[in-house]
């Protein structure tokens, strides 16, 4: 059976894209690199429902332009070899970095624990760093994010004008186990911003309040100076429709 890639179509309803419009764009993207495709309404409909497993190379360039972001996170299984930059270096890819989680060949297969409600919805998502080069000042980074699930797994992408700091979006891999939510977490910083469009990533973890309106837990994620660093995140249930209407109505900063 296939597997839907609720990677894929989060970040496209974050883009506040219906399926029509995200394939004119990938078309749109192909022409203006001079390498034209076909892309449809219904090809995007097989990329999201698991019929197509993986994109070809002319639709996946297309694909990272009209998303801004890699193959790898938008939720397509990506071969290692694939992985490696023009340069020769590796990307950044969690299971390279130091808080990534390793396969762990040999070790048990435990299936999660059923999620106790559907998490689906726009949600406000708030999380804390130190700035080591800003005298260690604490600041807050905020988010309208849209969460989608299916089963077990949570994928979420923030609405383009959703961030408090202008063009900075977030996307969230998260994996439900019952009351307990872990997972990782990419943020592609403002190109004109303090971090100049640096891509930072790591790992999260959050527990879900039984009202299921709130889950709060720690982020952990690597600096420049290769020290490993943490802080609270939570996220706070806005509106759990995911409708056009209301994704237009959240598409702003956040107070």
């Amino acid at each position: 059976m296939a597997t839907p890639n609720g990677t894929l179509r989060a970040v496209r309803m974050g883009l506040l894209m219906s399926q029509d419009e995200f394939a004119r764009a990938i078309r749109d993207a192909g022409t203006r690199v001079g390498a034209p495709n076909d892309a449809s309404k219904r090809l995007v409909q097989r990329w999201e429902s698991g019929t197509t497993a993986a994109p070809r190379p002319l639709y996946a360039r297309a694909l990272e332009a009209v998303t801004g972001m890699p193959m790898e996170a938008l939720g397509f299984p990506i071969p290692p070899l694939a992985r490696i930059s023009e340069d020769g270096h590796g990307g950044h890819d969690l299971e390279d970095s130091p808080v990534g989680i390793p396969a762990g060949a040999g070790a048990p297969v435990t299936q999660p624990a059923a999620p106790r409600g559907n998490y689906s919805g726009v949600w406000l998502s708030t999380y804390e760093f130190v700035s080591s080069g800003r005298d260690n000042q604490v600041f807050t980074g905020k988010h309208f994010v849209v969460l989608l699930q299916h089963g077990n797994r949570l994928t979420g992408r923030s609405l383009p004008n959703g961030s408090a700091n202008a063009d900075s979006p977030l996307t969230l891999d998260l994996q439900l186990d019952g009351s307990t939510v872990t997972g990782t977490w990419t943020e592609q910083t403002a190109a004109e911003g303090y971090y100049r469009g640096a891509r930072y990533f790591g790992a999260l973890q959050m527990l879900v309040e039984p009202t299921g309106r709130r889950m709060a837990g720690k982020w952990v994620g690597f600096g420049k100076e290769f020290d490993v660093n943490t802080g609270p995140w939570e996220l706070r249930l806005m509106d759990s429709s995911t409708a056009k209407a209301t994704l237009d109505q959240y598409n702003r900063p956040p107070e």
